[in-house]
């Protein structure tokens, strides 16, 4: 632990040029006296590190010298590629790698560029999960699978009371939520990883990854076809030209391309809907721009609907706003 630290110390000097003990404390997450500490064991080792005195002053390393402590290992250069992803880097365990790759990658830039990563990140970050996402740690699951996935080890686990063996392509946090895709048998499923129990991986054994596999061009195939399978019913719609407009605000954008190739010369469309209390909804939405043709149980709601619109709307119309008849 403490070997990874004084490595880290060491790469913040070099690219940042001088740091205050207390920013250095900071950064590392520890105290200044133990940041002091640290630098002595360093000048103790042959780093060439010193202190500015005064009230501007800090730790400096000599001019000139460079570490050779900057080349990525494995895992330092696959986390790198996550670190605009820090909450989910932090859930899988992958924080300290994906630091140390950072704090690397930053020291072997010209000076000129060193500044970049800080430019970058006051300028750019990725929220991830949804909004009103809770509080709530990630799975207990998450970590072991994410071991798995990057040693392409495969796991025994239990998944809704059922014990698997499952080959663990890749990991997807959607909206807060994480899943795998992994092959059991000669199938690719996606699993939610908050289901997973007992997550034992099989460090000894390593699996053949289908080379063809793009787990973003997966994730799109099924992602597209669960929201597919959720349009279990179609209404029939007569649109206004503006409600023609409308309906890409609308529809759900799973339909919205066949609602469009199924409009005809009159505004009629046929839209997949996941059910008819969501259908009232939407159509609500379009105002006096739709009418429903079919079928008739969400025509009669809508009728129901108008007639109270419009009784609300008149008897406001016939008063004035103290409450007395116009």
């Amino acid at each position: 632990m403490r070997a990874a630290r004084l490595m880290s110390l060491v790469l913040l000097l070099q690219g940042r040029g001088g740091m205050t003990a207390a920013e250095l404390a900071q950064e590392l997450e520890v105290s200044e006296r133990t940041i002091h500490r640290d630098v002595l064991a360093l000048s103790e080792a042959g780093i060439p590190v010193y202190a500015d005195r005064g009230r501007t002053g800090g730790y400096r390393l000599v001019d000139g010298y460079r570490t050779r402590l900057t080349g990525l290992d494995r895992a330092e250069a696959e986390a790198l590629f996550l670190s605009g992803v820090p909450g989910a880097l932090r859930d899988m365990g992958l924080r300290d790698v994906a630091a140390a790759a950072r704090l690397k990658a930053a020291a072997a830039l010209a000076p000129g560029l060193r500044d970049a990563p800080a430019t970058a990140a006051q300028r750019f970050h990725l929220d991830a999960p949804g909004w009103f996402a809770s509080d709530t740690p990630p799975p207990e699951a998450l970590a072991p699978l994410a071991r798995a996935v990057w040693g392409d080890h495969p796991v025994t686990a239990r998944y809704k009371a059922a014990e698997r063996t499952v080959e663990p392509y890749g990991l997807v946090l959607k909206a807060g939520v994480w899943y795998l895709a992994g092959r059991a048998g000669e199938r690719l499923l996606v699993y939610r990883v908050d289901r997973f129990t007992d997550v034992t991986v099989l460090t000894g054994r390593r699996f053949d990854r289908d080379p063809a596999f793009e787990l973003a061009a997966f994730w799109a195939e099924r992602s597209e076809q669960f929201a597919r399978s959720l349009l279990r019913t179609r209404i029939t719609l007569r649109l206004t030209p503006a409600g023609l407009r409308k309906l890409r605000h609308v529809a759900d954008p799973a339909a919205l391309a066949d609602a469009l190739a199924s409009a005809t010369d009159d505004g009629t469309v046929v839209l997949a809907v996941e059910s008819l209390e969501i259908a009232y909804t939407q159509v609500l939405a379009f105002g006096p721009e739709a009418e429903v043709l079919e079928p008739a149980e969400l025509r009669a709601l809508m009728t129901e609907a108008a007639g109270r619109l419009s009784a609300l709307y008149g008897a406001r119309a016939a008063t004035r706003p103290d409450g007395s008849p116009r």
